[in-house]
């Protein structure tokens, strides 16, 4: 059936979603329901339903130019913080606490093959990507489908039930501090802190302003105007696309060599796997000029946005409905099983109590979830650890990922 916008309109399509992801992104800054429905959702049913109004067409070049141009942009741009040592330095605490998390994700992949993967038609691609996500965050997802190639119906059914279970997820993690239960069996130190601030009176400082910012929607908060020069974003604009073609020949020239071991092409082969050894050796090796660079996040977090678009347009929703027990039940063991490890493991080793749920934030949701928690609840002093442990997860995420997809045939 013929479709307003046609295939090969090209800028009336990139017009469509730049719109969809602009508006996703001020929905999620601008109002409490918006963020908890969260802009990527946001996004996803925008793509949905342009399809389904017959806007826009299910296939498109311009689709295609998302998921192969732009998506390893998006990953390049939003590893420019891999300085492995700064993560090594500065995250303290936090960076055992999140491999503890990530582990959790692991064991809990496992259980939720084990579980439901006779009701997932591609169980392994839905493995290594759930076990990317809920390590790093959605740009490992991102890269996994790409490299994996799994149906777009399995993509976009696990977007929608990935949100959900992080809603349902972070909103336990938010409430468990402020339990009476919890604090008997925790540390919390940070919640002091909090609390002996708000003693003195409202206004003391600029982080509880910072705090209550957050109380309007979290996203605002974390994404608050900072100062940004044309030069920055050049610079991160070549850097980043000088990292995927690096990425695209070092993965080329490994496929084409005769003879390579099946591991090695499965893993340096992938430019979705070489680009985060790329980028992380990049940012390590030049720490202070990466830091010195403004925008990157930014960049890349908004051609996420266009990618969520395109997941949505060919999403059936006969599909979603179909597999969506199956994929929420899926994801909410594996995130489960991720927050009851974090927190046992928390209490073993005496880890507070904010520690651990920043940690399992961080790793079902990202550096930008997790950061913009401990903006909203005043824990200033977990801010740049959450940021950090977060790039650390994206850096790792896609390997685990691979790893456990494969396991996940096997079981």
């Amino acid at each position: 059936m013929p479709t307003l916008l046609a295939p090969d309109d090209t800028f009336a399509l990139w017009a469509f979603l730049a719109v969809g992801g602009a508006l996703a992104i001020f929905l999620e800054q601008r109002y409490r329901w918006a963020a908890a429905v969260t802009g990527v959702l946001l996004a996803l049913f925008w793509g949905m339903l342009g399809v389904n109004l017959r806007i826009v067409p299910a296939e498109s070049p311009v689709w295609d130019a998302v998921w192969s141009h732009l998506v390893p942009l998006a990953i390049a741009l939003l590893l420019f913080d891999a300085d492995l040592r700064r993560i090594w330095r500065e995250s303290g605490r936090m960076f055992w606490i999140f491999n503890i998390s990530a582990l959790g994700t692991c064991l809990g992949t496992v259980l939720a093959v084990l579980l439901v993967g006779g009701a997932i038609p591609e169980v392994g691609a839905a493995a290594a990507l759930m076990t990317g996500t809920y390590i790093g965050g959605t740009v490992n997802l991102v890269a996994l489908s790409a490299a994996l190639a799994p149906s777009k119906e399995l993509v976009g059914g696990l977007l929608v039930a990935d949100n959900v279970t992080m809603a349902a997820a972070f909103g336990l993690l938010v409430a468990l501090p402020g339990l009476a239960f919890v604090k008997k069996r925790f540390a919390h130190p940070f919640e002091d802190a909090v609390d002996a601030m708000d003693a003195t009176g409202p206004g003391a400082d600029e982080a509880g302003t910072a705090a209550a910012s957050g109380k309007r929607t979290r996203a605002a908060a974390f994404w608050r105007p900072k100062e940004i020069s044309l030069a920055d974003l050049a610079t991160a604009l070549a850097v980043a696309l000088g990292a995927v073609a690096v990425s695209v020949a070092i993965a080329d020239a490994v496929r084409g060599i005769p003879g390579v071991p099946e591991l090695v092409r499965l893993t340096l082969g992938q430019k979705y796997l070489v680009l985060p050894l790329v980028m992380a050796g990049l940012a390590t090796a030049f720490h202070a000029r990466f830091a010195a660079i403004r925008g990157a996040h930014e960049l890349g977090t908004l051609v996420m946005y266009l990618f969520f678009v395109v997941v949505g347009v060919p999403a059936s929703a006969a599909a979603l409905v179909e597999r969506g027990p199956a994929l929420f039940l899926f994801t909410s063991v594996i995130a489960a099983v991720n927050v009851a490890v974090t927190l046992g493991a928390a209490r073993l080793f005496r880890f507070s109590i904010e520690e651990a749920v920043v940690a399992a934030n961080a790793t079902l949701g990202g550096p930008t979830t997790a950061a913009g928690m401990a903006v909203a609840k005043g824990w200033d002093g977990l801010v740049l650890p959450a940021i950090l442990v977060g790039v650390w997860g994206y850096a790792i995420g896609n390997w685990v990922g691979l790893i456990l997809g494969r396991l996940a045939t096997q079981l």
